[in-house]
């Protein structure tokens, strides 16, 4: 492949799935490779000799040996689809560098995180949250003091949630983490107990229940580019000004077409 002084030949340690069309891999760089708890990596296949390559967040902690990321298949898609078609054992191109600034924001003096996604766009909360448990349970000077993160985090389906789980069990063990999943169709898992409604729509209820203002909270959106529209003007209107509010927009629809690259 062309470039390859720029990628490394990583290889995929282990795969597994949460739903016919959302999985996680773990893959070893092969290579030096740094980021910070909300940033991207590049993959990329190999097509005619050249890289088709597409950013994806990363869910593991910077303490973590190999690499974490969570995928939807877009089967119109024009990675996801072979990302898909990977199994453990096979090799796939990642960029040598993260990149990214969508990161735990330290220097505001805001104490409250508010952390609202979408399905994959829980991935850099999920690196958030990591870290900051390995620092909290090694009780070093790098745990952020005085810091909460409020994790609402919204899907059609409960499944969608990937890693409900995981942080459900650290929040129930932590004082710093509070977490709310959100289903959109109830209707359709009329066992799920937890709370219901589109993601964006729960934001101002939650924000007066923790009583959040702009003046002492961060807010963060990521996943959906409707949700993250949505969401920015409920925070606006509750007065958040611009720079207390981070976005990340994992892809730009098309006229007519909500459909993920």
């Amino acid at each position: 492949m062309q470039s390859e002084d720029k990628f490394y030949r990583a290889t995929i340690t282990d795969r597994s799935e949460f739903a016919e069309d959302l999985w996680r891999i773990r893959v070893n760089p092969n290579g030096e490779f740094t980021h910070v708890p909300g940033q991207y990596a590049t993959l990329a296949v190999e097509v005619d000799g050249k890289p088709l390559q597409r950013a994806y967040s990363i869910v593991s902690s910077p303490y973590e040996s190999e690499i974490e990321f969570f995928f939807e298949l877009v089967p119109q898609g024009a990675l996801t689809p072979r990302l898909y078609e990977l199994k453990t054992g096979d090799p796939v191109w990642m960029r040598k560098g993260a990149k990214g600034r969508f990161t735990l924001d330290l220097k505001s003096g805001h104490k409250k995180h508010l952390l609202v996604g979408t399905v994959t766009g829980l991935a850099p909360y999920v690196s958030y949250v990591r870290t900051m448990y390995k620092d909290f349970k090694e009780g070093g000077e790098h745990f952020p003091a005085g810091h909460h993160l409020y994790i609402l985090d919204g899907a059609s389906r409960s499944h969608e949630f990937g890693y409900h789980e995981e942080l459900e069990k650290i929040a129930a063990e932590v004082p710093w983490l509070t977490t709310v999943f959100t289903v959109s169709r109830p209707w359709l898992e009329p066992e799920w107990k937890g709370e219901t409604g589109r993601v964006d729509e729960l934001i101002r209820k939650y924000t007066d229940l923790w009583e959040m203002t702009g003046a002492d909270t961060t807010g963060y959106l990521c996943g959906h580019p409707d949700m993250i529209e949505n969401g920015k003007g409920i925070l606006k209107r509750k007065g958040f000004p611009k720079e207390s509010m981070f976005e990340e927009v994992y892809w730009i629809p098309a006229k007519g077409d909500g459909a993920e690259e």
